[in-house]
């Protein structure tokens, strides 16, 4: 029997709701839903926050619409004055652009989460399994049975062989806010992920030159070090390997030609160089980073223990990128809130 969503103003999971759905009935929030058409404002507020609640509780859309029908109480916590059908709430869903969707949630991100911008930032950078709800060892599933699908056979360390996707998490240390995701079919290397993953960060203007992104030992490679620094300018910090040689690590550092070509070629040639000097002594000291890289295993496990990110019962990839899309809106509202320590992470996964 599922537990009635009963409001409590003096239990701290409500009160992280609280401050999470207020996030969504800003002016600013409601102007970014209209700019992306989808209206009428109000409407599209109560739907997302039914869906904010859903994921916070790990239930149904069905059950939540119950339980904001049957309680006045939870209605005005909500925000919500009309309660919409289960059916307007899946149209909804089904019916929004994917683009549109996506831009609506990096929006919202940017106007309720945005983190204080220093002069340089640190950038962690990292991937997790998305594991699809299926049954695999009740029916055979092979390669040639999934040609239509949009999901695929892959492998991660922790799961093993999984239906699924992969989902490519980028987030602001030390505000831990996300800043950019991405979600692939089956479980590509995360070396041949990185310029994905750097380019949706150039495009939307994340980084800028300095910035000093962490990535895990699966980006491993001589050419993404090159590449982190003559293509994006920023410190690529990627966890060496074993057999890691730096010596030639440094000969993959060609100055790029365009440089010379600039009017300003004295001043980026500088700002190069002080690139590889500033890689190769964070390189040397790369061990004082898991840590702080480790903390982005923490949300992950928030979205799959807390959110609803485990064993997905969706199997389109539109729907998956939008159900990830939600999760990672509402990681950014609870590290707003608050809970952005080791602990408070961890706390909330098991809670």
């Amino acid at each position: 029997m599922k537990s009635p969503l009963i409001v409590d103003r003096e239990d701290t999971k409500w009160l992280l709701l609280d401050q999470v759905l207020s996030m969504t009935t800003s002016r600013r929030s409601r102007q970014e839903m209209a700019k992306q058409g989808l209206i009428p404002v109000q409407n599209t507020g109560s739907i997302q926050r039914i869906l904010l609640i859903t994921l916070f509780f790990s239930s149904e859309i069905t059950y939540v619409i119950d339980e904001l029908t049957n309680r006045k109480e939870l209605r005005a916590f909500a925000h919500i004055e009309e309660v919409p059908s289960a059916d307007d709430v899946y149209r909804f869903i089904s019916r929004i652009d994917e683009r549109q969707f996506i831009g609506l949630i990096n929006a919202l991100l940017h106007t309720n989460c945005k983190p204080q911008r220093r002069t340089h930032r640190t950038i962690i950078v990292d991937g997790s399994a998305l594991v699809l709800d299926l049954n695999i060892f009740k029916k055979k599933i092979r390669k040639a049975d999934l040609v239509e699908k949009d999901y695929k056979w892959g492998y991660c360390n922790t799961k093993g062989y999984y239906l699924g996707f992969k989902l490519t998490l980028a987030i602001d240390y030390p505000s831990l806010i996300p800043l950019a995701f991405l979600v692939h079919p089956e479980s590509p290397g995360d070396a041949r992920l990185f310029a994905e993953i750097m380019d949706e960060l150039k495009r939307r203007k994340i980084i800028r030159t300095g910035d000093t992104v962490l990535f895990d030992r699966g980006y491993y490679s001589y050419n993404n070090y090159a590449l982190g620094i003559t293509k994006y300018k920023i410190v690529p910090l990627i966890f060496p390997r074993k057999n890691f040689d730096p010596e030639k690590m440094m000969r993959k550092m060609n100055c790029p030609l365009s440089i010379f070509s600039s009017h300003q070629y004295r001043k980026k040639q500088q700002e190069y160089r002080g690139l590889v000097q500033e890689l190769r002594e964070k390189v040397k000291k790369w061990k004082e980073y898991p840590p702080i890289r480790s903390i982005i295993e923490d949300l992950f496990k928030v979205a799959k223990g807390a959110f609803s990110l485990h064993n997905l019962h969706r199997y389109s990839g539109i729907s998956v990128t939008k159900f990830v899309a939600l999760n990672v809106l509402l990681l950014g509202a609870v590290v707003t809130a608050g809970v952005n320590q080791k602990i408070q992470l961890q706390r909330l996964a098991e809670a």
